[in-house]
């Protein structure tokens, strides 16, 4: 275990991705503790694309969630949850009710229509395969699963855009551990945290010559811990979390930008102090978004 540093170092939470190379596009599962994760989300920008995002919010009643599904394939891709949710059944893992335990899969999406084949997008068969592959093993990165078709420093146009990806962290500080994952679409660059260029044309808001279509620029995070989180808590890590993008994507949260970040709590161990746990979130964040393109 000491020697992965991705999201998976958290005891308990697996991921798993599906990879179409040629449509470029794909999707990412991550698999909570089978008794499910305390979660809430954020969701900043004009179009995020999202699946049960109401249900993550602080005043709803239902606490717990078991996987989240990261996708490409635009509102098309949101289907892959299907599959996630049969793939859970079957192993006997869902919210408890009269007639059947019935799995709870928030999900949300990136835009990457136009990354290769726009009729590619991930399906229920899918969905169903990353998760049926999700491990405890260190995190693939770059561009695979939900990063497959993703792309950086969009306002220049078609023809200046760079790769972007999937990222993954594990941070630990004074005892506080935390697990992030980013898929990286933004319409803005992304730098390092000293500000060098990482991916993008590096020429900044300044040089816009394009206005890109609402929907096409999305990042996703997910994080993830084992300190006991209320799901106000969790509401309140995914608003820090969004914060964390501005450190190393430039613009970010732009009126293009539909970023969504979700975070998950096994419960494990006791709670964090608040200020510390928030600020390992921020650096998590951080260093996933860098790692999605520094593969």
């Amino acid at each position: 275990m000491s020697g992965n540093r991705t999201l998976t170092a958290i005891p308990g939470f697996r991921v798993g991705h599906w990879t179409d190379p040629v449509g470029r596009t794909g999707c990412t599962v991550l698999l909570c503790p089978p008794e499910g994760a305390v979660a809430s989300a954020s969701f900043l920008g004009p179009s995020p694309g999202t699946r049960e995002g109401v249900l993550l919010a602080p005043d709803k009643k239902v606490e717990r969630v078991h996987a989240l599904l990261l996708t490409g394939g635009s509102a098309f891709g949101l289907g892959a949850a299907n599959g996630v949710v049969r793939w859970l059944e079957e192993q006997g893992v869902g919210h408890p009710t009269p007639f059947a335990r019935v799995p709870l899969v928030p999900a949300a999406v990136i835009y990457d229509l136009g990354s290769g084949d726009p009729r590619a997008r991930p399906l229920d068969e899918h969905g169903y395969r990353a998760a049926q592959e999700a491990s405890s093993d260190p995190v693939p990165l770059g561009r695979v699963g939900a990063g497959t078709g993703a792309t950086c420093g969009k306002y220049l146009g078609p023809g200046h855009t760079a790769p972007g990806g999937l990222g993954s962290s594990f941070v630990t500080r004074h005892g506080v551990s935390v697990g992030a994952l980013a898929v990286v679409n933004p319409i803005g660059d992304v730098l390092d945290e000293e500000g060098r260029l990482l991916a993008g044309p590096g020429q900044g808001p300044g040089a816009m010559a394009f206005t890109p279509g609402e929907v096409e620029s999305t990042t996703l995070i997910a994080v993830a811990t084992e300190h006991t989180l209320s799901k106000a808590d969790a509401k309140r890590l995914a608003d820090a979390a969004q914060t964390a993008l501005a450190r190393v994507i430039r613009p970010s949260h732009t009126f293009w930008d539909g970023d969504s970040a979700f975070v998950l709590s096994s419960g494990t161990r006791p709670p964090a102090d608040a200020m510390l746990l928030s600020a390992v979130v921020q650096d998590a964040v951080a260093a996933a978004v860098i790692a999605a393109v520094r593969v």
